[in-house]
């Protein structure tokens, strides 16, 4: 038995040493032992997940770290697919005792960090460099749910267990204080496997002058005024302390101006980063709750918040992302400058726990369908460009009670429209106020109820005053239409 084992060792490393000079050079194993001074299979390797949207912030730190090392080389892992489904300690145990994984050219790929601009980073290489004295290789991996990867990885391997651990804890601060997602606007993505594998989503920051939203008198300062801190309004609260951390909860009608309001507090937060759920992303509320708090001054808006916060005792019972949102809304600190804006169209649907705790939503806002003055403001918006008179706004704004801003814009679109087929000769006429009496009567006649209904319109209900109530321990202060 013995004399076997010796002739299966011996043809072992006579097959690994004809692998390596196929392969034309030092292997995987080879490279690693060499620049540690010690067999790299015999070290623990530390393993550290990063969120896939914080991966191009980690190819940064990783290419700063490694750049002070004159002799830093950055190496890719041959192998074929094996290299993707096992990690660094496999990766060598399997070299060890049977041919070495090659090296070969690193994988890149392309990430956005910003609207428009796009970097290149590492998706699966190995940088081996001096750290602090001490010679490491870190093996950087990018998210990949194909092979069961949902989060980007780092694996590192130091000639001491410390200077290893001391790597990671730089890149761990370097993380915390540099971010391309900082003073951001930005979506999370879901991939075809349901993870955030993808990344991030980036956006061009709205512009919205206040002139083009149309709300009741003294709404959009007020919702303004509890969204928006200046650093002297920051200093102030800390001074006396008052916490920072705040939730605005934005409801009405469909189109009535709740995303319209977002927009424009999005344009007057230059420098905040802002992270946006909707649909199927509100599921990732802890991670940007987690990002918020990384890169405050933060804003975290829920749209249609009522599709995951609906009251506990609806339904199937308990509702899991209702508890992720509560958690994250909790689980800040107090002086966190972060500030959650959550939009609903349905109020009474929404968790009683959400909406009456201070520090979760703290101000409550209705933006009501909108009265006969802004059903005016919003035609002249809309029709900024077009020829009607005073007196055909006027007109069309008293008939058209009960309808939204969206109803609005379509309706000046429909006179357009309108215009163009009864002048059919001459592509079209000049919209004139008859073309929009006529889209009036058209849009408001009962035949179209759905139509206006589709608009978040409802001629039954008078468009009232605004409603905006502090919320406070004792739950909702009902105000003027709510």
């Amino acid at each position: 038995m013995d004399g076997f084992l010796a002739d299966f060792t011996s043809l072992v490393e006579l097959a690994q040493a004809r692998q390596t000079r196929v392969q034309g050079g030092t292997g995987l194993l080879d490279l690693l032992s060499d620049h540690l001074g010690e067999p790299a299979e015999t070290l623990p390797v530390l393993v550290e997940d990063i969120p896939a949207h914080r991966f191009a912030d980690l190819d940064i730190a990783m290419g700063q770290l490694a750049a002070a090392d004159p002799d830093y080389r950055l190496v890719g892992i041959g192998g074929g697919d094996q290299r993707h489904h096992v990690g660094l300690s496999d990766l060598l145990q399997q070299s060890r005792v049977f041919a070495q994984f090659p090296l070969g050219q690193p994988d890149f790929m392309n990430l956005a960090v910003g609207p428009g601009a796009q970097r290149q980073v590492v998706a699966l290489g190995v940088h081996v460099f001096t750290y602090d004295g001490a010679p490491v290789a870190v093996v950087q991996r990018a998210a990949n749910p194909r092979y069961g990867r949902t989060a980007a990885a780092l694996e590192v391997l130091g000639g001491s267990p410390e200077a290893a651990a001391a790597l990671l804890a730089d890149i761990g601060v370097r993380l915390k204080s540099q971010s391309v997602i900082k003073g951001q606007v930005v979506t999370l993505t879901i991939d075809e496997y349901g993870s955030t594998g993808s990344g991030v989503t980036f956006h061009q920051r709205p512009s919205l002058p206040a002139a083009d939203v149309i709300l009741p008198d003294g709404l959009l300062e007020k919702v303004t005024t509890h969204a928006i801190h200046d650093p002297g309004r920051r200093a102030l609260l800390r001074r006396y302390g008052q916490h920072l951390k705040r939730g605005i909860l934005l409801h009405g009608p469909p189109g009535t101006g709740k995303t319209h309001t977002v927009k424009y507090l999005l344009g007057r937060t230059e420098g905040t980063t802002a992270i946006i759920l909707s649909g199927n992303s509100l599921a990732f509320i802890t991670e940007a709750a987690a990002m918020a708090r990384a890169l405050q001054p933060s804003l975290v808006i829920l749209e249609d918040c009522d599709l995951i916060a609906g009251a506990r005792g609806m339904g199937q019972g308990p509702q899991p992302l209702l508890f992720a949102v509560l958690e994250a809304m909790d689980g800040l600190d107090d002086d966190a400058d972060v500030a959650f804006v959550l939009t609903t169209n349905r109020p009474d649907l929404l968790e009683r726990a959400l909406a009456q705790r201070p520090g979760r939503v703290d101000l409550a806002v209705e933006i009501p369908l909108p009265a006969e003055r802004e059903r005016k403001a919003l035609l002249t918006l809309y029709a900024r460009k077009l020829p009607f008179t005073d007196a055909a706004l006027d007109r069309v704004a008293a008939r058209t009670e009960g309808t939204t801003a969206s109803f609005a814009r379509e309706l000046v679109r429909r006179a357009v429209i309108l215009a163009g087929a009864r002048d059919t000769a001459n592509d079209g006429g000049d919209p004139a106020d008859s073309h929009l009496d006529a889209a009036a009567a058209e849009m408001m006649a009962d035949g179209q109820a759905l139509t206006r209904s589709l608009l978040g319109s409802n001629p039954e209900l008078a468009a009232g005053d605004a409603g905006a109530v502090e919320l406070g321990t004792f739950g909702y202060v009902p105000g003027p239409g709510m």
